[in-house]
């Protein structure tokens, strides 16, 4: 059976105890005296992860295919795999499963087809064959199918070395305090044998139609929980066990405010009892015996008793796996109101209208909002540096990287370059919005225009880099996009202590909602979900980060580079005073920088009749910096630094590689085989072999003569940038204004049509026209 582990309240691993020593205990002791506690609802579905005991109930329409025939196979086999992942985990789970009298009229179905004679199967007014299925008796149906169903169920959970057992139930087993009694004594004996239970009620003894009643434990007074379907059993059994979350699978995403097929249908991520008034309910499922009305009285009645419940749709891939990690799946009921918040959603759909709101202020709005934030960067500057000062301190006491601890760190300095940038912003930002791209008079009295327009509602997520968010803020603003901040938890203090200054410089505009902070517990990957609310995403951070983003993000664009490998080549024709101060500028002045040169190429010729090797080594060791060794030039050394484990790697730090190229042509091989598009330098006195490299090179940035650490955007006159992009749509290089507006088309006419074209009474005419009037 393999090792099996329980967790302890708070989420830690324990030993399981040895079953000897558990089955020396009596046998006959019951649920309630395993869990003596009274247990409190989890609060944020980050707190998931931490339950212990889990009830899983699967839906008819979940397990059951669309024909209505038999059952979802492999859906079911999806489920089985994960409950029986955590199982072995060392949670404890128990399953409740509808599907019997499916799985049962799929064979009796059979049976019935096969018993008719020849004559009656071609018979063209016998529709026995076509009815069959409706002709089926539900409890002779559940009888057959419970046989088939638990058989399923044990050759699913058998390739995991996991025991099951099944346990029907019918009305007696609530209603008699000794079954009852009896009914939780062997569900905990076989909890503790490290086997899952599978119940489901008795559908071919008695139909499940009956009430139990419990104490409730706010008043103390009994209410009774009608029994008339799987959700409304499973809540029952959920309370009793103590268990620590139901999750409800069902055919739809979740609860929503009315029907999903209406108009104005919206999903609610989160339910609390004060939500029940909010809510219009449709019909039941066509296959099960419950509706969504039953799904929440049966939540809302196990959450009133302690078990957190989370209802989802159980043909989505990997439910389970994705509700105990946090994710926002389905509905979530909760007793706190902290989760309660201002849905992500609807702050990104408030950013969307703070676009709007945005594009049709005058450019000298924008620009006033842009100065403004700018000198409240000064003249608030002890404020930002003070919750900088907390956010440093927690840093360093978790061991915080140090290329992260500098790239955390504000100071007066830093808030000085930041408030010149977005200065320079404001200044260009009167030709941004609005600007005629390209007018065309198509015909006689027919005019085309192609205007910049914001993009409409950007992500922007970063990482240990507080100076991002008044960078981007601005950039926002002066492109007229709405904008979503999700910074790391390390800047959390300098990141609160920005925005309330990003907010304060949009109070005036009224469009203070444009630029929100996602502060709330979501994880990146459901906001990388939410494809209806966001335009773009750009990653700033860590190349894992971006990586992580990129793959995630299936249908929203990313705009980002995952690596910054970035390189300096030394022609043989290089002015080698140059070419040191180049180097160590590129390396040295901010070596955490995604612009920093990681390796440095040099032309053989340099090695054998110059110094310059050995004065370019002196040189970065007095700075502190590793060097490592290419493949080519270890093999060139009888001594010298260790060679590299790979040339395609960003050392985010005082670190390089360096290697030996043959000539011009080899030294742009390297960079296209182990570059990544980013930035790349040439330093040469021979302006041919400078502008073949420049050509030739395929980054969004090459240099000639000029140090790695001029791919910026404030460098490039650009004010700041929200990132630097090596894609090659939309926009590459470090991205401004720019790279955050698109185009749309504007067309005049007086009463034109197609038609008139097509027939010769009107012609085109297709003269550019200047843009400027």
């Amino acid at each position: 059976m393999g090792a099996h582990r329980y967790l302890w309240d708070d989420g830690h691993a324990a030993p399981q105890p040895r079953l000897e020593a558990r089955k020396a205990k009596n046998v006959n002791r019951t649920l309630h005296g395993l869990h003596e506690r009274k247990q409190a609802t989890f609060s944020e579905r980050n707190q998931l992860k931490y339950a212990r005991r889990l009830v899983v109930k699967l839906g008819s329409a979940v397990i059951t295919r669309e024909d209505e025939h038999g059952l979802a196979l492999g859906r079911l086999a999806s489920i089985v795999e994960q409950v029986a992942e955590y199982h072995v985990e060392g949670r404890e789970c128990i399953m409740v499963t509808s599907g019997a009298v499916a799985f049962g009229k799929q064979r009796l179905t059979q049976e019935l087809i096969m018993s008719l004679s020849m004559r009656e199967t071609l018979s063209p007014t016998d529709h026995t064959r076509q009815d069959a299925g409706t002709l089926v008796e539900p409890r002779a149906a559940a009888a057959v199918g419970q046989s088939g169903l638990m058989s399923l169920y044990d050759a699913m959970f058998a390739q995991y070395g996991i025991k099951i057992a099944q346990v029907l139930v019918t009305e007696p087993d609530f209603y008699n305090e000794e079954t009852r009694k009896n009914l939780f004594s062997t569900l905990s004996e076989l909890i503790h044998l490290n086997i899952v239970p599978i119940i489901n009620t008795n559908d071919a003894v008695v139909p499940p139609m009956f009430i139990v009643d419990q104490e409730v434990s706010a008043t103390g007074k009994k209410r009774g929980i009608r029994i008339k379907d799987n959700d409304s059993l499973a809540a029952l059994l959920a309370a009793e066990i103590h268990a620590d979350l139901l999750i409800l699978m069902s055919d739809v995403d979740g609860i929503y405010n009315k029907p999903p097929w209406e108009d104005g249908a919206r999903l609610m991520h989160t339910y609390t009892a004060g939500d029940k008034n909010l809510i219009k309910f449709g019909e039941k499922s066509k296959v099960g015996t419950g509706g969504m009305n039953s799904k929440v009285m049966a939540a809302t009645w196990a959450l009133d008793r302690g078990v957190s419940v989370v209802i989802c749709n159980g043909m989505q891939d990997k439910a389970i796996k994705s509700i105990l990690t946090g994710r926002k799946v389905g509905t979530f009921f909760t007793e706190s109101t902290a989760e309660k918040a201002t849905p992500v959603e609807q702050i990104a759909e408030n950013a969307r209208n703070g676009s709007r709101v945005l594009q049709n202020l005058t450019a000298a709005e924008r620009a006033q909002a842009v100065n403004t934030l700018a000198d409240l960067l000064i003249s608030r500057q002890s404020q930002i540096l003070e919750a900088n000062a907390k956010d440093l301190d927690e840093a360093k006491k978790s061991g915080l990287a140090k290329p992260l601890l500098s790239r955390l760190s504000l100071t007066p300095s830093k808030l000085e370059s930041l408030a010149k940038g977005l200065k320079q912003i404001a200044d260009d930002s009167h030709r941004n919005v609005g600007r005629v791209v390209k007018r065309t008079k198509l015909a006689d009295g027919l005019e085309l225009k192609q205007v910049t327009v914001p993009i409409g509602v950007l992500l922007v997520i970063f990482e240990s880099r507080p100076d991002s968010l008044p960078q981007v803020a601005a950039l926002a603003m002066a492109s007229g996009n709405g904008l979503l901040l999700k910074g790391g938890k390390e800047a959390a203090h300098s990141n609160r202590a920005l925005m309330e200054l990003v907010k304060e410089s949009l109070a005036a505009t009224g469009a203070s909602n444009a630029i929100s902070l996602v502060s709330t517990r979501e994880e990146i990957s459901d906001l990388l979900s939410m494809d209806e609310h966001i335009d773009l995403i750009i990653p700033r951070g860590s190349s894992e980060l971006v990586r992580s983003i990129q793959e995630k993000a299936q249908h929203i664009p990313v705009m980002g580079h995952a690596e910054g490998i970035c390189h300096v080549y030394v022609d043989r024709e290089a002015d080698l005073d140059k070419a040191l101060k180049i180097i160590r500028d590129s390396k040295c002045d901010y070596p955490a920088a995604c612009n920093a040169m990681e390796t440095l190429l040099i032309h053989e010729d340099l090695l054998q009749n110059s110094s310059f090797f050995t004065d370019v080594c002196n040189m970065l060791k007095r700075e502190g910096v590793k060097i490592n060794s290419g493949p080519k030039l270890n093999q060139m050394l009888t001594f010298g630094p260790p060679q590299a484990k790979s040339l395609k790697f960003e050392y985010g730090a005082l670190e390089c590689s360096i290697e030996v190229v043959k000539n011009l042509e080899e030294a742009i091989d390297h960079v296209h085989t182990y570059g990544s598009g980013h930035t790349d330098v040439i330093v040469t006195e021979n302006p041919t072999s400078a502008t073949y490299f420049q050509s030739n090179v395929d980054s969004a940035c090459v240099f000639h003569n000029a140090s790695s650490r001029f791919a910026d955007g404030f460098r490039f006159g650009l004010g700041a940038e929200v990132g630097i992009s090596t894609a090659r749509i939309h926009a590459r290089g470090p991205v401004g204004v720019e790279g955050l507006l698109t185009t749309k088309w504007i067309l005049s006419g007086v009463d034109h049509t197609a038609s008139e074209f097509t027939d010769g009474s009107r012609a085109w005419l297709h003269q550019s026209l200047p843009t400027d009037q």
